[in-house]
């Protein structure tokens, strides 16, 4: 074969290879760009029968389907929604597009404010700004009732004793001489346990012991007998401290206390021996033991956030979140699985379940409210 016939067929198989591999080329540009589902609503509690009004935030998205977990759906791009019976309602948007399908959800939480609960429970807390101690039904539309003026004082710390049916707090309007207070249930016969302590802050009871604990500005977490006797000033000490929220676990017979300085949660024997860091890298002033469960609840505001840990500290989750306040009070009521938080900055104590689901305002337009407990 002449060179010539050989330089023609390299060049037709070359250019029969190159055809045969030539590749398609997608411009992306071309594609159509993504659905998102989103939607927005004013809050996440509303009272039966009142028009919810959810505003649709979806992207690329030109047909809507909304189911409002009671068996209704709509196909509106903006829906007004009303619900005929309480309870909380998993709300799914699916937004469809040419570029696909999106889809969100969010529970809302319905209440009947003249359903009987059959609660006979009481919540307890301090008001900071009209120097009192008050309480409220946890019966909806239930009136908030004085139990003591407590004018000259300036409290934070909550406590009662079921056995005794006495109520302590603390005392700090003379931060070089706060005082431990005690008083009957129904604000009577109020007097002073302890003095001359600086800035006493939470306080917690050990019946079985009949001890009282307290956190101080002095780096201290002191404790007394009930009646004030055998004061044990400097109990456990941390140098430099700054002492907040403190808690007591009366099954497992454990301290928990906040110092907000180093930003450390710790726990201890209820001797005081036995002081470890559980938490690191968390600021406060809030802390509660949910003894039937075996959890922990905590400020920090850090996050900002209500957390939920286990009792040695592992497994935190984020309970809820609380920008912009802070927390001076926290209780549960295990009748109905509900979680409660004193919103300081607010002026609110808020509730939402104990997974942090359907969180809602209780109790609104208060004078900083702090320290609180049930009964």
């Amino acid at each position: 074969m002449s060179v010539l016939k050989k330089l023609f067929l390299f060049f037709l198989v070359s250019l029969i290879a190159l055809v045969g591999c030539k590749k398609s080329h997608y411009n992306l540009d071309d594609l159509p760009p993504t659905v998102k589902g989103f939607f927005t609503v004013s809050q996440t509690g509303f009272d039966v029968d009142e028009g919810i009004q959810f505003t649709n935030a979806s992207e690329n998205a030109d047909s809507y389907s909304w189911d409002f977990g009671d068996g209704t759906k709509s196909t509106e791009k903006d829906p007004v929604k009303t619900y005929t019976a309480s309870g909380i309602f998993t709300v799914t948007l699916k937004a469809v597009g040419p570029g696909g399908t999106g889809t969100f959800s969010r529970d809302i939480t319905i209440i009947d404010p003249n359903e009987n609960t059959g609660s006979d429970k009481e919540l307890y807390f301090i008001e900071h700004d009209t120097k009192a101690i008050r309480k409220v039904s946890l019966e909806p539309g239930a009136s908030v009732e004085l139990v003591a003026d407590i004018s000259g004082k300036r409290g934070v710390g909550l406590a009662y004793d079921p056995v005794d049916k006495k109520i302590y707090f603390s005392d700090f309007e003379d931060t070089d001489n706060g005082k431990i207070w005690r008083m009957d249930e129904d604000g009577s016969n109020m007097e002073t346990l302890v003095s001359g302590i600086t800035d006493p802050y939470s306080i917690a009871i050990n019946l079985s012991a009949g001890k009282i604990y307290w956190a101080d500005d002095d780096g201290n977490i002191s404790r007394a007998n009930l009646d004030g006797s055998s004061l044990e000033s400097e109990f456990i000490h941390i140098d430099g401290g700054l002492m907040r929220g403190i808690a007591y676990d009366s099954k497992n017979d454990i301290i928990y206390f906040y110092e907000v300085d180093e930003e450390v949660l710790y726990a201890a024997k209820s001797d005081g021996t036995g002081v470890a860091k559980i938490i690191e890298d968390a600021f406060g002033y809030s802390i509660f033991v949910d003894e039937v469960n075996g959890k922990l609840y905590y400020e920090d505001r850090n996050e900002p956030a209500i957390m939920q840990a286990n009792l040695d500290g592992s497994g935190i989750v984020k309970i809820a979140d609380v920008p912009g306040t802070r927390i001076h009070g926290m209780a549960i009521d295990y009748d109905a699985g509900k979680f409660y938080w004193a919103d300081r900055s607010n002026g609110v104590i808020r509730r939402c379940n104990l997974d942090g689901s359907g969180a809602e305002p209780f109790l609104s337009g208060l004078g900083s409210p702090r320290g609180i407990f049930i009964k």
